[in-house]
């Protein structure tokens, strides 16, 4: 701390972390958290924050921006958008993909989303890799020498035509991730049963969105996990199973944890406030396009399944898969498209959701006491610090820390509503719905970017965060 004193002191809020809660003053200089007292004199800006809770800032790991479609719809959000949208929802830390298409070189896409993402990050952004092409070259150069590098993630896919491995393919990325000390994130649902009940469906002439929760049923989502663990098991690595949607696949995870396997969970908003009956719209309408998601929602029991697994620690994160798409696109590029007009299995997969995960889990889960405050953090923040290699510069308020905090009314009741949020989608499956308990300031390394509802940073100074190997920095979630 600099002799004339704190740059920022935040006074008289309840600081909440992943284990305890407490009324204190919180001290800032130079974007690190320097000191937390019962009480700070000085602080050349000071904030009172008295009936306020103070958080760590949200990290948000699993977002999708600027992401190449190849089919003529568009990504709603690039950078600057999707940024914009995380901090207003309480976020600091967004960990978007960088996208390696077929024949394409790992390295190269990783090049290429730094391109698409400089100079217009709000918030600070680390990326996750994609793997789509695992050729002995990716396998055994780009990806060791990218991991060094502090691209310490990545995710494959069981299904997509243009993105699935099969099960060979799956075994030989495994076993570098488990050489190279990287963590494997595994997007989980049979592809060969999905595609085999989309033809069927087809074939009945059930075509419209809603059967595109039938077609990516949940036992196809349970047969993926247990085949995910089963791969992860013989090659002894730990992997995390990405936005779980139901009962079924949650058994499979909590099988692998009584055994001592490392799987880790994680699990959306889009579980714990929409259902399958969304996708019918209005009467079985296209409507029903705007909550079409993979997974994609389940039933009632489902949901209650997940809201048990977000309090007993079967999920370890809680991260919103934003992936916005336009409902209403010029020229074909949305959701509502002559092709996906046509059939479930064209509709663009993915919803936005960025800017609500924080309030949507805190209305449903703090306010409604279904989760403890503590857990909130843990869910939101500190976990996915720790997961994934930023713990703890990052998911603490801790002295040392980068000072990443934000503010929360728990009594600031307000619906969700598309035309006050600031994604670059044109529609929100949030759409009315009331939450209870609102970011209403976020600070990113000790400097306020967002208050009263607006962006207020006057441009956008978000870092690029390289990452320690997870598994080596990583206390025990």
């Amino acid at each position: 701390m600099s002799a004339a004193g704190p740059d920022l002191v935040i006074r008289g809020g309840t600081i909440v972390t992943a284990s305890d809660r407490f009324v204190a003053d919180l001290a800032v200089t130079d974007g690190k958290i320097t000191q937390i007292a019962r009480r700070i004199e000085g602080g050349h800006e000071q904030i009172d924050a008295t009936g306020l809770l103070v958080l760590p800032g949200g990290i948000d790991a699993h977002v999708h921006l600027a992401q190449e479609q190849g089919d003529g719809t568009v990504m709603a959000d690039d950078f600057s958008s999707g940024t914009r949208s995380a901090i207003a929802g309480g976020n600091t830390v967004v960990m978007p993909f960088a996208l390696q298409r077929r024949g394409q070189s790992l390295r190269q896409a990783v090049q290429d989303y730094h391109a698409l993402a400089e100079g217009k990050c709000w918030s600070d952004v680390s990326f996750h890799m994609i793997i789509t092409d695992p050729t002995p070259q990716v396998l055994g150069q780009e990806l060791p020498a990218l991991v060094r590098e502090g691209y310490t993630s990545f995710k494959v896919f069981m299904t997509y035509d243009d993105m699935v491995l099969n099960d060979a393919e799956l075994l030989e990325v495994f076993d570098a991730s488990r050489r190279e000390g990287a963590l494997v994130m595994v997007h989980a649902e049979g592809h060969d049963a999905i595609k085999f009940m989309t033809r069927k469906l087809e074939e009945r002439g059930q075509t419209a969105p809603y059967f595109h929760a039938e077609a990516h049923a949940q036992i196809a989502e349970r047969e993926a996990t247990h085949r995910a663990i089963s791969h992860a098991q013989l090659v002894d690595v730990p992997i995390v199973i990405v936005h779980v949607s139901g009962r079924e696949p949650m058994e499979q995870i909590q099988w692998a944890r009584r055994r001592g396997l490392r799987v880790f969970a994680e699990t959306c908003p889009q579980y714990i406030a929409l259902t399958a009956d969304d996708l019918k719209g209005l009467n079985m309408d296209f409507e029903g396009a705007k909550y079409v998601c993979s997974p994609p929602p389940r039933d009632s029991d489902s949901q209650a399944a997940i809201w048990q697994g977000l309090r007993d620690g079967t999920f370890d994160i809680f991260s919103s898969d934003h992936c916005p798409f336009y409902f209403q696109g010029e020229q074909g590029t949305g959701k509502d498209n002559a092709r996906a007009r046509t059939s479930f299995k064209w509709v663009p997969n993915g919803i936005p959701g960025v800017e609500t995960r924080l309030p949507l889990l805190f209305s449903e889960g703090v306010s409604k006491g279904r989760i403890s405050l503590e857990r909130f953090v843990a869910l939101t923040s500190t976990n996915p610090a720790k997961l994934y290699g930023l713990y703890p510069q990052k998911g603490a308020l801790v002295i040392g820390a980068d000072a990443d905090i934000t503010l929360w009314d728990p009594e600031r009741t307000a619906p969700i509503m598309q035309e006050s949020l600031h994604h670059g989608a044109d529609y929100t499956p949030f759409e009315g719905r009331m939450i209870t308990g609102w970011p209403v300031r976020t600070i990113l390394a000790g400097r306020t970017v967002f208050q009263g509802g607006e962006i207020v940073e006057p441009e956008a100074k978000g870092r690029y965060l390289l990452r320690g190997k997870p598994l080596e920095v990583m206390p025990p979630i």
